[in-house]
């Protein structure tokens, strides 16, 4: 497996570690990426990100392939967790999570780490419950046995999971649903329903999602 590359943003070793994942069609330092990092960082986290291997390769000049399978993005996640340590460093607690697919692959593989105590927790920002426009394809079925606190960001009008379809998902008691009011899969709403722009949503979501991490998994 080649090298990971992270980015890392917060200087403090001891701070809690949040590994950041992103979407499927998105790079790491993409600048929604770079927003919510920084944004997260301000928040007292230590962001780290790396990019799962399909999105690494198109750095150099590979084809635009969709995202493997499940298992082997699992796998790839559990690689970045160990080169963390020998890497970056991480004397905090650790909370993993994504954007989309990211956290959908970190919350396939929480429990494991968090029996382990290897993770304090999980933050998803924008779950993909179902493909776009397969409201009956669920991604749900790990979930409802979830033992890992998390916390899950998401706007009311998800394509991938709005709040009413969530509504009827039998989900663990441990996992925690802020919702973003007109919010799409990046949080954005629209500022004629609502009188707030992106910007604001996701200063919102930073500071829930710091204040999250800090007050149930860094005691």
């Amino acid at each position: 497996m080649a090298p990971i590359n992270f980015l890392v943003d917060g200087a403090r070793t001891d701070a809690p570690t949040l590994v950041f994942a992103h979407g499927a069609g998105m790079p790491m330092d993409a600048p929604y990426m770079n927003t919510v990092a920084q944004g997260l960082a301000q928040a007292g986290l230590r962001v780290v990100r790396f990019e799962f291997a399909y999105m690494a390769q198109r750095r150099t000049g590979g084809s635009k392939r969709p995202p493997p399978k499940m298992p082997l993005l699992q796998e790839e996640y559990h690689a970045a967790l160990s080169a963390l340590a020998r890497d970056v460093g991480a004397d905090g607690p650790i909370v993993i999570g994504g954007k989309s697919m990211g956290g959908r692959v970190a919350s396939l593989i929480a429990d494991d780490l968090h029996a382990a105590r290897h993770i304090r927790g999980v933050l998803c920002l924008g779950y993909p419950f179902h493909p776009q426009g397969k409201p009956d394809v669920l991604r749900v079925d790990h979930l409802e046995a979830l033992l890992t606190p998390t916390l899950m960001c998401q706007g009311t009008r998800d394509p991938f999971g709005t709040e009413a379809d969530v509504a009827t998902y039998p989900l663990s008691p441990q996992i925690e649903m802020a919702w973003f009011e007109d919010g799409d899969h990046d949080l954005k709403p629209r500022k004629r329903v609502t009188g707030l722009d992106h910007a604001a949503h996701l200063a919102q979501f930073c500071e829930i999602a710091g204040s999250w991490v800090k007050e149930r998994c860094a005691g």
